[in-house]
């Protein structure tokens, strides 16, 4: 029997955070005609490295099966464009950009981040895999390569347009089997004076709020501070400064530079974060292992609260067709026994049926037209904005649900 091994450190998975049993790519939406076929399910479990404490899943399907025909459009959520443009609006003058300057952006999605440093002139680059969003980046006026970012390409990039004096990266460190190629091409492409900054939600934070619909398949890793500290290290960069930020329900955003960039000073910040996951024990096996009894009481209370809804004739729906959501309904058993239809604003994913449960996608038109009784919210880390959206539902008496941290009925 082979060993797995650590994707970074080629250390031991030995020891397992969480098990979710089999699951679907979980954005691998169903079209009509392929109600009737099969569908791949994957082992879905975290493990631990014994050596550097990363967290990953196995690798079951390649990068480029995954996001060839990308559902997941980013300019969709209003509060995610308020805070990119908040992000330039704030790096342009603290880093001293301009129109000598070129800013990188990998997996820059529709263009959702580097639109906004247009109107300031800079020069931008995104790094795109998937072709149907790069395309509606393109329509944004933003230059797009359609390719994975790893040391080759980001040679042949920074060759073409330039090294970068800024490279962003949010929520795709994640999404990366190659992490030291990937961070090495960042070594490479980045300017002697550069600063990359890449956002990942915080593996603390997971841990702390019961955050277990953020494991799947795409996500090959989470990442804590100490961790993301060790692998930049190694391929000679150094973290100088972290924020805490609210974004998917807790994540991180890190500053990085050349390990000889004496200009840069060091953030008491990162000091602090990381003494705050030491204490908590995520330098050791001890902040692991409760995880798994508390995700299994959320599946318990969720199936429990479901079917006590509908044995009183409620009618139950859900907004947000989000890959957590459908790591949650998966591992739980939840389908159209308990949910009538999800519905969601993308006009990509209408239409078409959630991966694994088959529910069917609508338009959010439809839940004024059937009026449920319940809406899950499954995207709950835009709980605010997601019910904001559907205040009008209020009037026929609906109320919300939502499962992460816990139960909650409101």
């Amino acid at each position: 029997m082979s060993v797995c091994k650590c994707r970074f450190c080629g250390g031991r998975l030995d020891h397992t955070l969480i098990d979710l049993g089999l699951s679907p790519i979980s954005n691998e939406y169903v079209r009509e005609e392929q109600l009737d076929q099969g569908q791949f399910f994957y082992p879905l479990k975290v493990s631990i490295c014994e050596n550097c404490f990363l967290a990953q899943v196995q690798e079951y399907e390649k990068p480029e099966n995954i996001f060839h025909d990308y559902k997941y459009f980013s300019s969709f959520s209003s509060g995610w464009l308020r805070h990119c443009r908040e992000y330039v609006d704030m790096i342009v003058p603290r880093l001293g950009l301009s129109g000598d300057s070129m800013v990188y952006e990998l997996a820059c999605n529709d263009g959702y981040l580097l639109q906004y440093f247009l109107p300031y002139g800079i020069p931008v680059c995104g790094i795109e895999p998937a072709g149907n969003v790069a395309a509606k980046a393109r329509e944004k006026g933003i230059c797009v390569e359609t390719c994975f970012w790893g040391e080759q390409t980001a040679g042949q990039i920074a060759e073409q347009y330039g090294p970068a004096d800024l490279i962003i990266g949010n929520n795709v460190l994640a999404h990366v089997p190659d992490i030291n190629g990937f961070v090495e091409g960042i070594r490479k492409a980045l300017k002697a004076k550069g600063t990359v900054t890449m956002e990942f939600p915080h593996l603390l934070r997971l841990l702390q709020k019961n955050q277990f619909d953020t494991v799947y398949h795409e996500h090959f890793s989470y990442f804590s501070l100490f961790t993301a500290d060790k692998i930049f290290e190694t391929h000679g960069l150094k973290i100088y400064d972290v924020q805490e930020l609210p974004t998917h329900g807790g994540s991180l955003r890190i500053y990085a530079a050349h390990a000889g960039n004496a200009d840069v000073k060091m953030s008491h910040t990162v000091h602090e974060i990381l003494t705050e996951e030491k204490e908590y024990g995520l330098c050791s096996m001890d902040g692991y292992r409760s995880f798994s009894d508390r995700v299994r009481k959320i599946k318990r209370d969720a199936t429990a609260l479901l079917a006590s809804l509908k044995e009183k004739g409620a009618s139950i729906a859900a907004f947000a067709a989000a890959a957590k959501g459908n790591t949650f309904l998966n591992y739980c058993g939840i389908g159209t026994e308990y949910i009538d239809f999800v519905a969601d604003s993308s006009s990509e994913k209408q239409g078409l049926y959630l991966p694994g449960t088959r529910i069917p996608i609508v338009s959010p038109e439809m839940i004024r037209e059937k009026k449920p009784d319940y809406i899950i919210l499954l995207a709950w880390n835009i709980r605010e904005e997601l019910a904001g959206l559907l205040e009008d539902t209020r009037e026929w008496g609906c109320k919300f649900i939502t499962f992460i941290p816990e139960t909650e009925v409101f």
